[in-house]
This record gives C-alpha cells, sequence and structure tokens, in this order.
C-alpha cells in the first residue's frame, strides 16, 4: 500500500498502513530522533501488532519528509503527531480504538501526547529515560504523565536509562543497549501479548454493545 502524505501544522508528514486482518484498533508508530519506520524494533512491533489484529500506521515525521536529518522541537514534533493521529481517526479508521507509540524519542512523543490525542494505550520501544551519563536530567515524567496503560521494552544495557515498572506500566528487558537489534522474538512476543491484553476489554465492551 502506498504511503498518504498528511498535512500538518508544522509540515507534511508521510504514513503508511499495515493492514490488519481484523479491525481490533490502529496502532501509530513514531520513529526515534536520527533513524526511520524501518528499524528492527519498529519492524517487529508492526509485525507484531498486525498479528494480533491491529492496523498499524507508520509515522514519519515532517523534518525527515523535508529531508533534515536535525530533530525538530518538541512542540513540533508533538503538534503533528496530533494531526496524523486526528485524520487517521476522522478519515481512515473511524470508531477503532487509537494506540500510541514509538521508538525513542517517538516513544516520548507518544507518551507527551497520549491525554491529547485520546489514546487506549501508549507502546514505548527502547524510551530515553536520560541523556546517556547524566541520569539527574531525566524525563521520567512524561512517562508518569501517562494514565493509560503504558508497555515499555528497554534494552537492559541501555545507556540512556530504564524506566522502573508502576501501576499503569509494564517494562519488559531484552538483551542489547538501545538499539533494540537482538532478541526480536522476545520484542515481538511482549508487543504482542500486550497488545492483546490491552485490547480484549476494548474487544468485549464492542461485543455487548
Amino acid at each position: 500500500m502506498p504511503a498518504m502524505e498528511v498535512e500538518t501544522p508544522v509540515g507534511t508528514a508521510r504514513v503508511e498502513v499495515h493492514g490488519a486482518a481484523q479491525d481490533r484498533g490502529v496502532l501509530l508508530l513514531g520513529h526515534g530522533a536520527g533513524g526511520g519506520t524501518d528499524s528492527p524494533d519498529l519492524v517487529t512491533a508492526t509485525r507484531a501488532a498486525v498479528d494480533a489484529g491491529v492496523h498499524v500506521a507508520a509515522v514519519e515525521q515532517p523534518y525527515r519528509v523535508a529531508g533534515r536529518r536535525a530533530p525538530a522541537p518538541a512542540r513540533q514534533l508533538d503538534a503533528a503527531w496530533l494531526a496524523v493521529a486526528s485524520a487517521l481517526a476522522s478519515d481512515r479508521f473511524p470508531e477503532l480504538p487509537l494506540l500510541f507509540g514509538g521508538r525513542s524519542s517517538g516513544a516520548r512523543v507518544a507518551c507527551r501526547t497520549a491525554g491529547a490525542g485520546g489514546a487506549e494505550a501508549v507502546l514505548c520501544l527502547a524510551f530515553p529515560v536520560h541523556p546517556p551519563g547524566k541520569p539527574e536530567k531525566h524525563r521520567l515524567a512524561e512517562l508518569d504523565g501517562v494514565d493509560v496503560p503504558v508497555l515499555v521494552v528497554q534494552g537492559a544495557s541501555d545507556p540512556f536509562g530504564r524506566p522502573e515498572p508502576a501501576p499503569h506500566r509494564q517494562v519488559v528487558l531484552v538483551a542489547g543497549n538501545h538499539s533494540l537489534r537482538g532478541e526480536q522474538d522476545l520484542v515481538y512476543r511482549a508487543v504482542h501479548e500486550w497488545l492483546d491484553r490491552v485490547l480484549r476489554p476494548l474487544d468485549l465492551s464492542d461485543s455487548t454493545a
């Protein structure tokens, strides 16, 4: 399926949709600051979601579409993300549950926008808790501010740190660092099982509506 373009307040975003056999929900996945949507963990998460009956929208931020390598400021990333989520919810996937996710910088965007975007759950791959060697400059407020179910899949030796589990937050550690290039079978299983678990109550509510 060809990628679609979405106009946002900060430029054109590109979205590649991976359709699932069921209509359990749609998972928006964002890339890291210096990479694209083809990183191994995002590819694995996409496959796990589709196999779980969840459509996936892989979102390429406007700064990358425009050919810039330096990431845009957080407010621009968030504005573009919310514009894409709104367009998908109204035009492409009306009435389906929205789930937000991404790797590294994309995970931060997903957390910051979950409330405003109406996300039912958030998937974080390699959440950058703090810059390497600077644990005092942590971004835990972004994770702690999410009040829907969160799954964090983190490399056990990630120099960006790792968060602790919390009432709404499950943390799965896999071998490796921030790239999450190894243990793709564990990434797949964690994402697939989590999606099935968080969507099951929504499936039941739809069947009894």
